[in-house]
């Protein structure tokens, strides 16, 4: 018989070179933050050698929240589903109302 502690799950490392995958728990993060604003666009972020697809949700006042999403076509379905445009970082870069809030919060001391 083997017994599994409460803790062992949080003590169980990573394999090298695996990276979390995108996870409900992102999903529903996303869903719930786009329909308490106006105006959110879907900002895809490439996956890297460290990070999976990202998406940046920024609604129409700058604040944003970012994500795991899988990959681009998953933010492509996201977007659709919510009535969401979605572009893709690489190809349009951040909205300037992206970096105005990111300093005005910084400004705040938030």
């Amino acid at each position: 018989m083997v017994e599994v502690g409460l803790f062992d799950s949080l003590r169980r490392k990573r394999r090298p070179g695996t990276m979390r995958r995108a996870s409900e728990s992102d999903t529903r993060h996303l869903e719930t933050w786009s329909a308490a604003r106006r105006g959110v666009e879907a900002y895809v972020e490439p996956r890297t050698s460290v990070t999976e697809t990202t998406v940046v949700l920024i609604a129409h006042d700058g604040e944003w929240t970012r994500r795991r999403i899988g990959s681009l076509d998953e933010a492509q379905r996201f977007g659709r589903k919510h009535g969401i445009p979605v572009y893709e970082v690489a190809k349009v870069g951040y909205p300037k109302r992206m970096r105005e809030y990111t300093q005005r919060m910084k400004n705040q001391g938030k």
